[in-house]
């Protein structure tokens, strides 16, 4: 979706509202909510697990996996590979799920077209 040019100045407040209230804008908040609370439960989750480990599991995170790389190092940057793939599904996810409709909505309230 592109935020290039605000919708135009004639389209009502009550257009707003009216868009707001569809089937179609309900439908893409379920979809973004769908996506977005999961994955930030279970990141959550991920990141909880890897500082209860380090602050009550010492002796497992001190674990050496290869030569002086021992198991916090290892979950710690296994913290920025998930940071980067939950970005990356999240953009792919958007690009076929949310765009669309969200291009579709903003093309209908611009042109003034009724749903």
């Amino acid at each position: 979706m592109t935020t290039d040019a605000p919708a135009p100045a004639s389209t009502s407040p009550e257009r707003y509202v009216e868009v707001q209230r569809s089937d179609e804008f309900a439908g893409l908040r379920k979809a973004l909510r769908g996506f977005v609370f999961p994955m930030t439960a279970a990141f959550f989750l991920w990141y909880a697990l890897y500082v209860i480990l380090s602050a009550y599991a010492r002796g497992f995170m001190d674990t050496k996996v290869v030569g002086h790389i021992n198991v916090a190092l290892v979950f710690g940057l296994l913290q920025f590979v998930s940071t980067f793939l939950i970005a990356w599904y999240y953009s792919r996810f958007a690009g076929a799920k949310i765009d669309p409709t969200a291009d579709k909505i903003r093309g209908e309230l611009e042109n003034g077209d009724k749903e």
